[in-house]
């Protein structure tokens, strides 16, 4: 029985760091969009009474939603079906997607097309809503918006940051000059104290001396 080569170390430690990405959480995760919920609220196909409704991206193949069969319906989906997921966005860059109605005659009909990214999902929740056209709501766990990404606020909001930014910069500024006064003043106060005790002392030595001299009679007659 011949017994499989061993492993080298340089492939164990490969081996290792692999499993170690693998465990951090958001390591090689994937950004895979899936439809919630759809609700068409118009069909362009005349000659067919249930339209024909798929969603695509660019460069993606078409997903054809074979439940979407009526105008004014609220469709809602596992997530788990066949055609799942639509699509899946890149990190750091938007696709350009779309959702259509098949033409038998003429070109597809467009009910809305739109730039899709990672960073319009809030809660791994997006919601695309077209007026006359249709509402979706798209899932996607992994997508989150990049880091430094600029969150879009009223004016009022960002004068109020602002304003509250200046406010702790000034409060900051005065505890600091307090501080520094209070330990100038601690500091003349134990100088102050010191001098003093020193003085004290010194006249307390001097006392002693002249005891001392009384004692032994040494003291000067005149």
């Amino acid at each position: 029985m011949r017994w499989p080569p061993p492993i080298s170390p340089r492939r164990l430690l490969l081996v290792v760091l692999f499993v170690a990405l693998c465990s951090i959480p958001g390591t090689l995760s994937s950004r895979l969009v899936t439809l919630d919920t759809i609700d068409i609220f118009t069909t362009h196909e005349w000659f067919h009474s249930k339209p024909s409704v798929y969603f695509r991206c660019s460069g993606d193949n078409k997903t054809h939603l074979p439940d979407v069969k009526e105008a004014d319906s609220i469709y809602t989906f596992k997530g788990e079906e066949s055609w799942q997921p639509l699509t899946e966005l890149p990190e750091n860059k938007c696709k350009r997607c779309g959702m259509y109605e098949e033409d038998t005659l003429l070109h597809d009909d467009v009910f809305d097309e739109w730039e899709l990214c990672s960073s319009d999902f809030k809660d791994g929740k997006y919601t695309h809503f077209k007026q006359g056209q249709f509402n979706a709501t798209f899932l996607c766990p992994n997508c989150t918006a990049p880091t430094g990404a600029a969150t879009h606020g009223s004016s009022s909001e960002v004068e109020s940051k602002k304003t509250s930014v200046v406010v702790i910069i000034i409060v900051s500024v005065l505890v600091s000059v307090i501080v520094i006064l209070a330990l100038f003043g601690g500091y003349k106060y134990w100088l102050r104290k010191k001098r003093e005790r020193d003085q004290l002392r010194f006249l307390k030595l001097f006392e002693e001396g002249d005891d001392m001299d009384d004692e032994l009679g040494l003291s000067n007659e005149f």
